[in-house]
């Protein structure tokens, strides 16, 4: 026979799991707004039976809490994080490509259609009457704002370019302080786990600092079963991998380092940019994430060399570069692509700046050979035509001389910014009325030949135009990615989550099951009173 006392030690140990589960219900209520918190549930089972004395079989022994579980769903997890990455990428190349829009100020007061229609109405005005002072001055001043605008894009660009470089670094950074946290949880988990208890608070911190992570660099989290713990569980082994090795393998922890490029990517970056590798100075594969996001815009020229395929700051400078050497050798010299095929093929029928006589020039002297655009020197300063040519005599030497020309350094003459007389005008010496050169310039304005794209205008139309579709590109797929990240979410909040209206539909059962028990109890108790202090008096 069983104890007098057996079925008390029953409805004290259903006392004990109501009891249980109404602490479980408590903390996750507590938690309802905790980031990351997972819905936790005891799981109750029926405790050890005991054998019937008398041949009748198992009596039951109540009930028990044997675990605390969390309701979470691990594919649920894993396809956050593979989204996550994508998310990350779009969301900072949205953002950037808005930065770069920006810069170019289109259409407004300052931008490029604006500046540009101001100096040909100069010279316009010019070719009205070539001697007249205030018009050489405006033309000049006209230039200048040509100039200005390029140097001041180009800066802008640069400094994005290094503005973006230090993200870089800042997401090193915060990708060895995620790794480093999750290193160390996975100690204190492993510590927790490894008599059979269950770390979940400890989980749920490491799983949202893997969240986190997603969204910066291309991850695989997972856990690798390595054996048996005493307990008989699973001996697990949580790792995260960047592309295809971990940065943390359970307890060990590789980091990533950054140092300045030896050799520049594109010939428009800025100088010192930083090449991510591992510690051990291995090469890492970076696919995805935030951290994607900036290295696409810092180094994208459109898959140029080594670059990505993308077209990022190095681009935009490059065809930057581009417009202001073919349009200084167009109105300088009168040279064009006519043919579209990269050969410079002077036509008899175009003449530049170069070729016409300046206002103070007398019958019998030669054409000036003064260019109206060259750019700055080492110092700063403006270079003179002779300075800016060098020996160069034939086309291609020629040619070669507007090399050397970038957006940040393109400038008005030297010779012009000192003497407004020598901005050429006429074909022939000592005509002071003769405007043919500025004819010739003006052309240039509709010349579909300077660029394969079409004339100036045509040119810089179609470089923004480019950038705002990559920009609307980048908002669409920020958009889709956030609508995906966002239902996977609410996928996850619908298992993991905490429901106030369940966790207190919950209170009231647990609640009765404990006022039930404690009924029990009393029965119990009154029984043996009548038992021990009534029976037999």
């Amino acid at each position: 026979m069983h104890g007098s006392f057996f079925g008390l030690g029953i409805a004290a140990r259903g006392l004990t799991a109501a009891q249980r589960n109404l602490d479980v219900l408590s903390h996750n209520i507590s938690n309802v707004n905790t980031p990351g918190y997972t819905r936790q549930q005891a799981v109750q089972t029926a405790s050890q039976p005991l054998i019937s004395f008398d041949g009748t079989g198992m009596i039951g022994t109540g009930s028990q809490v044997s675990e605390v579980i969390r309701v979470r769903d691990e594919y649920l997890d894993y396809k956050f994080w593979s989204e996550s990455v994508f998310q990350g990428e779009w969301d900072i190349k949205r953002q950037l490509l808005s930065e770069l829009e920006a810069a170019f100020n289109e259409p407004s007061d300052g931008g490029f259609s604006k500046v540009l229609d101001e100096y040909f109405s100069a010279l316009q005005e010019l070719s009205k009457d070539p001697s007249a002072p205030a018009t050489r001055a405006l033309v000049k001043e006209k230039g200048i704002s040509v100039a200005r605008y390029f140097n001041n894009l180009a800066y802008r660009l640069e400094k994005m370019q290094h503005d973006v470089n230090q993200n870089v670094y800042i997401k090193v950074e915060e990708i060895n302080s995620l790794a480093s946290q999750i290193s160390k949880l996975n100690q204190q988990i492993y510590v927790m786990e490894v008599d059979g208890n269950n770390a979940n608070d400890l989980r749920d911190r490491r799983e949202l600092l893997v969240d986190k992570l997603s969204k910066i660099v291309n991850i695989e989290a997972y856990e690798i079963v390595r054996g048996k713990l005493p307990s008989g569980k699973d001996d697990k082994y949580f790792v995260v991998s960047i592309g295809g090795k971990p940065i943390v393998n359970h307890f060990e922890l590789s980091e990533l380092k950054v140092h300045p490029r030896d050799e520049k990517l594109n010939a428009e970056d800025i100088n010192n940019l930083f090449e991510i590798k591992w510690a051990d100075g291995s090469s890492i594969n970076i696919t995805g994430g935030e951290l994607k996001g900036y290295l696409d815009v810092r180094d994208g020229n459109s898959g140029l060399n080594d670059s990505p395929l993308f077209k990022g700051i190095p681009h935009y400078i490059n065809k930057l570069n581009t417009f202001v050497r073919t349009f200084a050798m167009a109105l300088n010299e009168g040279y064009c692509d006519n043919n579209a095929n990269g050969i410079i093929e002077p036509d008899e029928d175009l003449l530049g700046h170069a070729d016409g006589f300046w206002l103070d020039s007398v019958e019998g002297e030669l054409p000036s050979g003064i260019r109206f655009f060259t750019m700055l020197d080492r110092d700063g300063n403006p270079m003179d035509s002779m300075s800016f040519m060098g020996s160069a005599t034939t086309i291609d030497e020629i040619v070669s001389r507007y090399d050397g020309i970038t957006a940040k350094n393109f400038s008005v003459s030297a010779d012009v910014l000192d003497n407004i007389s020598k901005i050429s005008t006429s074909v022939n010496a000592g005509e002071k009325g003769n405007a043919k050169i500025i004819e010739q310039m003006l052309k240039m304005r509709s010349n579909t030949h300077m660029f394969s794209e079409g004339n100036p205008e045509d040119y810089m139309k179609s470089l923004i135009a480019t950038l705002g579709v990559d920009s609307q590109q980048a908002v669409k797929y920020s958009d889709n990615q956030n609508s995906i990240i966002k239902m996977i979410q609410n996928r996850r909040m619908s298992v993991s989550g905490v429901s106030v209206d369940e966790e207190m539909a919950n209170m009231i059962k647990f609640q009765h099951a404990y006022s039930a028990a404690a009924k029990i109890i009393n029965t119990y108790m009154e029984l043996y009173d009548i038992l021990i202090n009534r029976v037999g008096l």
